[in-house]
């Protein structure tokens, strides 16, 4: 008997990775050629704006077919609102069970319109249409294959890994994006999955764009611990933009909501004429997610003036962009923005004869770290990623310190996490469902939480609710009355399919308002 259980089990990680190779392959080749399409049609419009600005009477047809792409997108965004934005709240959304869609109008309506964005040079990225891309042709292959319930979210996880590594050849940090921010779970089936799903799409990937990572910056040498100091400096000041960056993104919406004459679906009119003028002053630069400027600016820096023009610029236009409702992520632009002030701090500490300026390149690509860090609240897939993304493991420790501090600096200062808050804005208050098929809901139990050191007993738990199991490491203890739970556990509940979001946000209630038993 334990031998066949053995075997069964071996059997299950198996299937894991064979799905998970049948989603990488898929979910690999859709954003791959979502990539690819958005770099050349930006190369074409950069050309454009190259031919505009010689030929100023092909401004006002021009601008007449940017108005026409973006009252097309706003029609597809009304009929499928789930197409706005990033994409990552939606797919953290349906791994929570608080919301859901189907999944082909998402597909090729993202995939159209994310193309025509992102490529006419909008301030957008391409990494949050591309996790909900690959996760999107993942839940159509889960469909295809009749899965539903834990099954279908496993696969939707790893489409939405397998997505990432796709747009950015990182698959580890994608693997771990996933598990750390959108799914919120480690559990081996997932991880096993998800981390297939990434190296497949990052083969793909690999076939068609080359080995060369996204952001291969040269630098000199690695910084000497005698400058370390510096990065603590550098990390305080980028969780505090960080938190303004929050601030701001989750409100440019509600300030697009008080132009009342123009109608909500097509408020992308705005950042689509305001490209023009960027186009037309800084048409290779400054056009699309920012990638190239961050390898540009890193071969050779401008001095800190221009500087901090550019960083108001991004930032102003990449909300304005993201705030529209357009579909596009701000991945990119995140990056781009820590890049900046990477290289505004590493100029600031230049002048005061604090830094050599040769060391200029490697605060930015801490700062990048850093910002995203702090504004994700995901800090270690901001190390692992611009480490995959730069192509050197010499930055891990200078990337962890700017990382944690800024991760700290917006905690203190009541951040939340980007992707989450933006979800949290999407769903409304979930109701009880006391039909339809059963399934599990997975919740973690945290160090700190208020549900760890309490007894199962004295717990008010959800109505329709049976907690079956807690994962407890790698073993499965069966809970009683008199069961403690602790940090790190993770609770198995088997409650109705569709009253999974309700359970989840009562537990998420009962578990910030629980108090800890005194020692």
């Amino acid at each position: 008997m334990k031998h066949q259980q053995r075997t069964q089990r071996d059997l299950t990680r198996l299937n894991a990775i064979v799905l998970g190779c049948l989603v990488g392959l898929f979910a690999g080749i859709v954003v791959s050629t979502f990539r690819l399409i958005i770099e050349h049609l930006l190369s074409l419009v950069q050309a454009a704006y190259g031919w505009l600005g010689q030929h100023p009477w092909g401004l006002v047809p021009w601008a007449i077919l940017l108005v026409l792409m973006a009252l097309m997108i706003g029609h597809w965004v009304k009929q499928t609102p789930m197409i706005k934005g990033s994409g990552i709240p939606q797919i953290e959304g349906q791994l929570a069970g608080e919301l859901d869609y189907a999944w082909w109008p998402v597909l090729w309506k993202k995939f159209v319109s994310g193309i025509l964005g992102i490529g006419s040079g909008l301030f957008l990225g391409r990494e949050g249409p591309s996790i909900q891309l690959g996760g999107t042709v993942a839940q159509g292959l889960a469909d295809r294959l009749g899965f539903s319930g834990s099954r279908r979210r496993l696969m939707i996880a790893s489409g939405a890994s397998a997505g990432l590594s796709a747009a950015f050849n990182a698959p580890i940090a994608a693997t771990l994006f996933i598990l750390e921010e959108v799914y919120h779970n480690f559990s081996t089936l997932v991880w096993l999955t998800s981390l297939t799903s990434a190296v497949v799409a990052n083969f793909v990937s690999n076939e068609i764009f080359g080995l060369t990572p996204v952001l291969h910056i040269v630098y000199r040498q690695a910084l000497p611990l005698k400058y370390y100091g510096l990065l603590l400096l550098l990390g305080i000041g980028l969780g505090g933009l960080g938190y303004g960056y929050q601030w701001v993104t989750l409100r440019v919406g509600q300030w697009y909501g008080r132009l009342t004459w123009l109608p909500r679906q097509f408020d992308g009119i705005i950042p689509f004429l305001l490209v023009i003028p960027v186009g037309l002053w800084w048409p290779i630069t400054f056009l699309g997610g920012g990638n190239q400027l961050i390898v540009q600016f890193a071969q050779q820096t401008p001095l800190l003036v221009p500087l901090i023009g550019y960083f108001i610029l991004r930032f102003v236009f990449s909300t304005i962009s993201y705030g529209s409702g357009l579909p596009g992520g701000i991945f990119l632009p995140i990056l781009t923005l820590g890049a900046l002030l990477g290289a505004i701090g590493a100029r600031c500490f230049v002048a005061v004869g604090w830094l050599p300026t040769m060391y200029v390149a490697n605060f930015m690509i801490y700062a990048m770290a850093g910002y995203f860090a702090g504004i994700s609240k995901a800090p270690f897939t901001a190390i692992l990623l611009i480490t995959e993304m730069v192509g050197t493991l010499q930055h891990l420790m200078p990337l962890a310190v700017v990382a944690i501090v800024a991760y700290i600096t917006v905690d203190v200062l009541g951040g939340a996490p980007i992707y989450e808050a933006m979800l949290q804005q999407m769903v409304v208050p979930a109701k009880a469902q006391s039909d339809g098929p059963t399934d599990q809901l997975e919740f973690p139990v945290n160090e700190g939480a208020g549900l760890a050191g309490r007894q199962v007993r004295d717990l008010a738990w959800p109505p329709d609710t049976l907690l079956v199991g807690i994962r407890r490491g790698e073993r499965q203890v069966i809970p009683n009355g008199d069961t403690i739970l602790r940090a790190g556990d993770t609770l198995l509940i088997f409650t109705y399919q569709h009253n999974r979001a309700f359970v989840r946000q009562q537990l998420t209630h009962l578990n910030d308002s629980s108090t800890q038993p005194s020692d």
